[in-house]
């Protein structure tokens, strides 16, 4: 049976708002103001394996599978055991009764291949809606986030990175994981474990 399992990896980036500089002369008094933009940036990676609604999504869905995987191989095998009899039991119970096995056979192999497609595109069908339901709801939430702390544009970094390099103080990544989980967390009323950001400093290697 082909895998059923298809998840995909989300790259976001968002707009929002600036920073503004002020230049002073000796005197103190303003006398210029230069815009420039505040910008910060999300490792989107993380944030889907960390985010407790995308870990239930796919343990749901993997629990889905595994159903649908076993009832298709108890079916296979049984298939299997009948064709086995057939060619067992051909000879000694005539060709008539061959013939119309060998014809039961076959339509029950096409029904199992309909059962299989069947399946797989309710799977397909089913984690889609409810995957794109929930970017939808993530991007909507960064969305809102972006614009409320004032930030003019919010890069996604990950497999599908917009950003080559970043400061790590403009990594809003784990500020708004937090955030999503404590809002699953209301939603759901299920208890979601708080991960902890890891520091990824480099280490000198001597020689």
């Amino acid at each position: 049976m082909k895998k059923l399992m298809m998840f995909a990896v989300v790259a976001l980036s968002f707009v929002a708002c600036t920073k503004e500089a002020n230049v002073t002369t000796d005197a103190g008094k303003t006398v210029a103001k230069s815009e420039g933009f505040k910008t910060a940036y999300i490792d989107t990676e993380k944030l889907m394996k960390d985010y407790q609604e995308f870990k239930d999504f796919e343990s749901k869905f993997k629990s889905m599978s595994d159903r649908m995987k076993n009832e298709l191989d108890s079916d296979a095998k049984k298939f299997q055991r009948d064709v086995l009899e057939l060619q067992q039991q051909a000879q000694s119970k005539g060709m008539e009764w061959a013939q119309k096995r060998q014809a039961e056979l076959e339509r029950r192999q096409q029904t199992l291949a309909e059962k299989e497609q069947n399946y797989m595109k309710k799977f397909q069908d089913e984690s889609a809606v409810e995957r794109d339901s929930m970017v939808s709801q993530m991007k909507n939430f960064i969305k809102d986030y972006s614009k409320e702390k004032g930030y003019d544009y919010v890069f996604g970094t990950g497999d599908a990175a917009t950003v080559l390099y970043a400061k790590e103080e403009y990594n809003l990544t784990q500020e708004v994981l937090d955030l999503l989980n404590k809002k699953y967390e209301e939603k759901t009323g299920k208890k979601v474990e708080k991960t902890e950001a890891k520091d990824e400093k480099k280490t000198e290697t001597k020689k």
